[in-house]
């Protein structure tokens, strides 16, 4: 049984990550349009606005890190958990902008600290042999959610459904995964004494060159997710925009299946490796839909449904072998920690796209936004293998 990955706790933190996500991912491709229709935004005060959120939670993980390392995990993982929640009422309930700006802000911080608890929690509860596999599996309910949370949105969206009644669907799920996280018990974790002004408290300092390469490569992950359905409305593509994000999650599903065992074999570096080349190629398609559509409406969407295949199979062998990577360069004592600065690079990369996109694509075009993305990847993959590989293998502590 010690040996045993499908056990009553990982079974209700698979539930209640999945839960949450849906919530999250529900709200994702409307909200552009809820500034748009509601407050009237052009496109780079909306990236501006939902940046804010990514920076919020960005600017609070480094700190969650210290907290999940120091105290006990669960209690804090809950209380966020419970925050997140909560936040759904507020978007019921307000009809001004600056409210809703502060309630993303918050919403940020809460997000930020349950998923550091909820990453931490999974490598305590799991055996150690099959950390790889266990991320994987974790993952892939965000993925689930992400099949199903924006084709979700966008369908009620576009059935004229109230933006409130939307919120509220994100509400109720939230409010279940709530009650699957206060079923899950943690181990008890043992108090760690600590120097008392450390900078490794807050930031894996081993892991920022890989946090460098992550954060460039997610920079063109959190323009698609955020920006695709208007893309393929300005370039006058007419077909389902949520089936994206549904071929997306099928990706990485098929994708995080077989890349949890590579990793748990020990080919961290190779399957990251691998994986850029899929994810730069389908940002560069992603980028020509734009001409490809003055050819053949056809083709582009055949090229439009094929690009989220191939960004989910390369995000799906990278995400567990990149969150395995940053726990193998740290010591037990410092997984919160390692947790914290794998999700911290990638939010700022996030960040850094949305505010990014938004702004490009108003002084261009979303085609110049997806074609920048794929340099960027190229140049993350550069600096991946000819250094940050290199790095890992000489600091790895297991």
């Amino acid at each position: 049984m010690k040996d045993s990955l499908v056990t009553r706790n990982y079974i209700c933190i698979l539930a209640a990550n999945f839960l949450m996500y849906f919530g999250f991912w529900l709200l994702i491709p409307i909200l552009p349009f809820y500034l748009k229709e509601t407050f009237s935004c052009g496109e780079a005060a909306v990236g501006t606005i939902l940046s804010c959120y990514t920076v919020s939670a960005l600017c609070t993980r480094p700190f969650m890190g210290y907290l999940y390392d120091g105290f006990a995990r669960k209690p804090i993982y809950i209380m966020a958990y419970l925050l997140f929640t909560i936040l759904f009422c507020g978007y019921i309930m307000t009809s001004l902008l600056i409210v809703f700006i502060v309630l993303r802000a918050i919403h940020g911080i809460a997000f930020g600290t349950v998923t550091v608890g909820g990453n931490t929690l999974v490598i305590d509860i799991t055996p150690p042999h099959r950390r790889g596999e266990a991320l994987g599996y974790y993952g892939l309910t965000n993925n689930v959610a992400m099949s199903i949370g924006p084709m979700a949105g966008l369908f009620l969206h576009d059935s004229h459904l109230n933006y409130k009644h939307i919120f509220s669907i994100g509400l109720i799920s939230c409010m279940i995964g709530f009650m699957a996280a206060w079923t899950v018990k943690a181990p008890r974790k043992a108090s760690v004494k600590r120097p008392p002004v450390s900078l490794d408290r807050f930031i894996l300092l081993k892991g920022i060159p890989a946090g460098i390469a992550l954060l460039l490569l997610s920079i063109p992950y959190g323009a698609t997710t955020n920006y695709v359905a208007v893309y393929a409305r300005e370039i006058g593509l007419d077909v389902p925009t949520g089936f994206f994000f549904t071929l997306l999650a099928v990706g990485m599903g098929i994708s995080r299946i077989f890349a949890g065992k590579f990793v748990d074999k020990g080919y961290i570096t190779q399957t990251i490796s691998y994986g850029f080349y899929v994810v730069i190629a389908a940002f560069f398609l992603l980028s020509r839909c734009s001409t490809i559509i003055l050819w053949n409406e056809t083709w582009c969407a055949f090229v439009f449904y094929l690009v989220p295949l191939m960004l989910g199979i390369g995000f799906g062998v990278m995400f567990p072998a990149y969150n395995t990577l940053y726990v193998n360069l740290a010591s037990n004592s410092q997984r919160g920690t390692a947790t914290s600065t794998y999700l911290t690079s990638w939010d700022i990369g996030i960040g850094l796209g949305i505010s990014s996109g938004g702004y490009i694509a108003q002084h261009y075009a979303f085609n110049a936004v997806y074609l920048f993305g794929s340099i960027l990847c190229i140049a993350s993959m550069l600096f991946f293998n000819l250094y940050v590989s290199p790095h890992y293998h000489r600091h790895k502590v297991r």
